[in-house]
């Protein structure tokens, strides 16, 4: 199984209980989930900044959380625990998410600080039934 898809199966297990609450609910939420491989792993500052950085998208509309962290460190075989910060962004629904792309907050920490300090990202765009 490719790296990408062992990441994939594990962002879908780690929400499944929260996709399932949504669900349940008709709400319509979209989860954005980011995993990020910065160019210099060891780089604490630039992985506080882009940290930082994240909790601004809580201003923009639509919005409804963010969650930022580390991976846990695992042996298991289907698990990949290789990206060094993970990023999930739960929005009211669809046409929120698509107005985040775009949103002069979210321009500003991608063009500013993600995009200098990763090599590789990964987004998945998970939504509520």
């Amino acid at each position: 199984m490719k790296p990408h898809h062992l990441c994939l199966a594990l962002v879908l297990f780690a929400l499944s209980c929260q996709t399932a609450n949504h669900s349940a609910s008709g709400s319509g939420h979209v989860d954005h989930v980011v995993l990020m491989w910065l160019k210099e792993p060891t780089d604490t500052t630039a992985r506080q900044k882009i940290i930082d950085a994240s909790e601004s998208f809580r201003q923009i509309p639509g919005v409804l959380d963010v969650r930022h962290g580390g991976p846990v460190p695992s042996t298991r075989p289907i698990v990949d625990s290789s990206f060094d910060i993970g990023l999930v962004i739960t929005f009211k629904d669809r046409a929120s998410l698509d107005a985040y792309g775009p949103n002069p907050i979210h321009q500003k920490a991608a063009q500013e600080l993600i995009q200098p300090n990763t090599k590789q990202i990964k987004v998945y765009d998970i939504a509520a039934d």
